[in-house]
C-alpha cells in the first residue's frame, strides 16, 4: 500500500467491485457493470489499484497486459475527490506496476473533450499518438489514443 496525501493506493480486491461499479456510474456514460469489472479484475494479466481515503474508495484504475503491452481500461475518481492528485497518482503508480512486469509501453484511450484528462496524461508523459473517430457514444466523440513508452 502506497501513502499519498489523504489517501492510500492498494491493489484492488474483488470485494471492491460494488464501489468500483458505483464509480462507473457517476464518471462515464457507458460504465462498466460488477460482472464487467469483476471479470477483468480476476484475469490473470490485469492490474487494479484503487484510492483510499477513510475506508471510502474514492478513485481507481484498471489495465490489462499481454507480453509487453499494456492497456489502461478506465481511471475514474469521484467527483467529489477531484483535483486532489488522486487521478495523478493511481496513473503514476500504475507506470511503476508496468515498469516491474517489464512492459514496453501502456496505452489508453480519453474522450477528445476531455482536456483535464489529457494535460494530466500528458503531464504524465503520454504522447497523443492517434486518433479514433466516433470511438464513443453517449455522446458521440472521437477518443484520442495516448502512451507512455517504459
Amino acid at each position: 500500500m502506497m501513502q499519498r496525501n489523504n489517501f492510500d493506493i492498494r491493489k484492488a480486491e474483488v470485494s471492491d467491485v460494488s464501489e468500483l461499479a458505483e464509480l462507473e456510474k457517476l464518471c462515464f456514460s457507458a460504465p462498466w457493470s460488477e460482472n464487467a469489472l469483476r471479470e477483468t479484475m480476476e484475469g490473470d494479466n490485469s492490474c487494479f489499484l484503487v484510492a483510499e481515503e477513510n475506508g471510502r474508495v474514492c478513485g481507481y484504475i484498471g489495465s490489462y497486459y499481454a507480453l509487453d503491452e499494456g492497456y489502461i481500461t478506465n481511471v475514474a475518481v469521484h467527483p467529489d475527490c477531484r483535483r486532489r492528485g488522486i487521478g495523478q497518482a493511481l496513473v503514476g503508480e500504475l507506470v511503476e506496476c508496468g515498469k516491474q512486469l517489464g512492459l514496453l509501453f501502456l496505452t489508453l484511450e480519453v474522450r477528445e473533450g476531455n482536456c483535464a484528462a489529457i494535460s494530466l496524461y500528458e503531464k504524465l508523459g503520454f504522447k497523443n499518438v492517434g486518433k479514433r473517430p466516433r470511438f464513443y457514444t453517449n455522446p458521440s466523440e472521437a477518443a484520442v489514443l495516448m502512451t507512455i513508452y517504459i
